[in-house]
């Protein structure tokens, strides 16, 4: 999640396609769990070598073990219990929970040539998981006070000013180097979510604030579907894609 202070007002998104020349975006599906140190460092050496002009852009899917990660704006106190191994992570934002049941999509592009405008490609983030979601009727949201993707829950109890309970769907979490992203969004298909009790999830404490999936939400989709998914609505925002061999 990236600081409050780079968040703006949702204008009209501004470019990320890039150059009409540009391979295509390689686009990879992990099938077992990835130990989070090993898709880290895979994720150095990779954004290395995109930034050299040595490999292609990259999409990786997959999903962890169960695990906590701590953001570069992470509150100790914000760790209430540590019920599976934590790793700091570099990239910005908080706490939050990866783990089995989750998609996790690292997002390895090169903004030096799409557009160098952090706040830009947050948005096309959001928007990108936002159109996704509408594919199994589910109404995601942004805000522009809080990084990542919300559904409303009406029939959730209110906050304390009669404020409609929201929970996140899908975390936000990117580092940039030499103007190549890396790391990128957590989405919740059918991950377990009390595993999120052992931490304040992205320094959100409202009561009315919490986390849901899509089985949450009474829906029985497998992460094949949501890939197909993401796969599609990826190409309008950020270009073509290549599956890996």
């Amino acid at each position: 999640m990236l600081p409050l202070s780079w968040r703006m007002l949702r204008e009209k998104p501004a470019p990320l396609m890039p150059p009409r020349d540009a391979a295509p975006v390689e686009w990879r599906i992990s099938d077992a769990l990835v130990p989070y140190a090993d898709a880290v460092a895979f994720m150095d050496a990779r954004v290395a070598a995109i930034a050299a002009g040595a490999a292609p852009e990259l999409i990786w899917l997959l999903e962890h073990p169960a695990l906590y990660t701590a953001g570069t704006s992470a509150r100790a106190t914000d760790l209430v219990r540590a019920c599976f191994p934590v790793h700091n992570s570099g990239r910005g934002g908080q706490f939050t929970y990866h783990g089995p049941g989750q998609r996790v999509i690292y997002v390895m592009l090169d903004l030096n040539r799409r557009n160098p405008d952090l706040r830009a490609f947050v948005r096309g983030l959001e928007d990108w998981i936002i159109a996704a979601l509408r594919t199994f009727a589910v109404k995601g949201e942004p805000r522009a006070d809080r990084v990542g993707v919300w559904v409303s829950r009406p029939e959730k109890a209110r906050g304390k000013g009669g404020e409609i309970a929201e929970d996140k769907i899908a975390a936000i979490g990117i580092r940039v180097r030499r103007w190549v992203s890396f790391h990128g969004i957590s989405l919740n298909i059918a991950p377990d979510l009390a595993h999120y009790s052992g931490i304040v999830p992205c320094g959100i404490s409202a009561a009315h604030f919490g986390v849901t999936s899509l089985r949450d939400l009474g829906l029985k989709v497998g992460m094949s579907e949501v890939d197909l998914a993401l796969a599609r609505e990826f190409e309008p925002i950020f270009g073509q894609v290549l599956p890996s061999p």
